[in-house]
């Protein structure tokens, strides 16, 4: 018997959230319907699509193929569904965006916040990771990225088209000591490390006219969180080397005191990306019109148009 569209959503949810909580968060169900569901499926195909144990659930051979054959035609079933509701006026449905933690934060106040007034029939699930995955297989709408880390057969759309890193002090760790001028005076310095995903201490990236350096910051603090590494900054715990965007209002404060600014250029910033489809559901479409109206704004108040009267006397 040809399974239904219902256990298919079933058991990709399982397979993306790679246990049964999640996906019965996700797909409103209570985890034993979920898993009976799953199991009567296995039993009706004669198959086992998932190895389970008390700590994970993981889809075997024939669990992984099976997947890969109906994930695109749950998508084009998903795509049908959209285009049929496109000419609607209000966008509707579930809008699923894969991202980072430090990204997610960028985008949260000025994008998914107002996204969410605007459209209060859209339900936003935002779900963040450090590594880069799938999203289409995954069962993403979109996903939201550095530009560089963005695969080359999406669509991008620049949402903060240039970010920068910046190292910043508070007035009391600065207090008596001397400012650093160039990048290697930091080896004199107490700073505050970041941990990346990988388990790797990153190092503090630097460049000026075509000369780059990468720094071991020296340190006794370690964190892995942006907003941690800030509020250890703001409390005099040492250097802090972070994206510029979370750092400016602690500088307007007088809570933090930008360094070595010639030696952080902007680099290439966020873009939401997407598969491309002939037709972009209306859900999807009004978060695009979003960030680009956003672009606009930035634009009009860097850039101010001059008054075309001409100046008196």
């Amino acid at each position: 018997m040809m399974p239904s569209v219902a256990e298919m959503e079933a058991v990709m949810a399982v397979a993306r959230h790679g246990g049964f909580r999640a996906a019965a968060r996700d797909l409103r169900l209570s985890s034993s319907a979920l898993s009976h569901a799953v199991a009567a499926l296995e039993e009706r195909l004669a198959v086992r699509l998932f190895n389970r144990t008390t700590r994970s659930v993981v889809l075997t051979a024939a669990g992984e193929q099976f997947v890969a054959g109906i994930g695109p035609a749950l998508q084009a079933i998903s795509q049908t569904v959209d285009d049929l509701g496109a000419n609607t006026s209000e966008p509707s449905g579930t809008l699923r965006i894969n991202t980072s933690p430090g990204a997610a934060r960028m985008m949260l106040q000025p994008i998914i916040l107002e996204y969410g007034r605007r459209y209060p029939q859209v339900m936003v699930e935002i779900v963040t990771e450090s590594a880069l995955v799938d999203i289409t297989g995954q069962g993403f709408d979109a996903g939201a990225r550095l530009a560089d880390a963005i695969p080359p057969d999406m669509i991008a759309v620049p949402i903060f088209p240039q970010l920068r890193m910046i190292v910043v002090g508070a007035p009391a760790y600065l207090a008596g000591r001397r400012a650093p001028i160039v990048p290697a005076d930091l080896l004199d310095h107490r700073c505050i490390g970041m941990r990346l995903s990988s388990g790797r201490l990153y190092r503090w990236e630097f460049e000026r006219h075509g000369e780059a350096m990468l720094i071991d910051a020296p340190g006794n603090l370690v964190l892995d969180a942006t907003d941690l590494i800030l509020d250890a900054a703001v409390d005099g715990a040492g250097l802090a080397y972070v994206e510029e965007r979370g750092a400016l209002p602690h500088i307007a404060a007088g809570r933090l005191v930008p360094l070595l600014d010639e030696w952080t250029p902007p680099f290439a910033g966020l873009s939401l990306y997407f598969a491309g489809r002939r037709h972009i559901p209306r859900k999807s479409q009004a978060l695009i019109d979003l960030i680009r109206e956003g672009r606009r704004q930035n634009d009009d108040l860097n850039h101010p148009t001059s008054s075309s009267t001409p100046p008196q006397g």
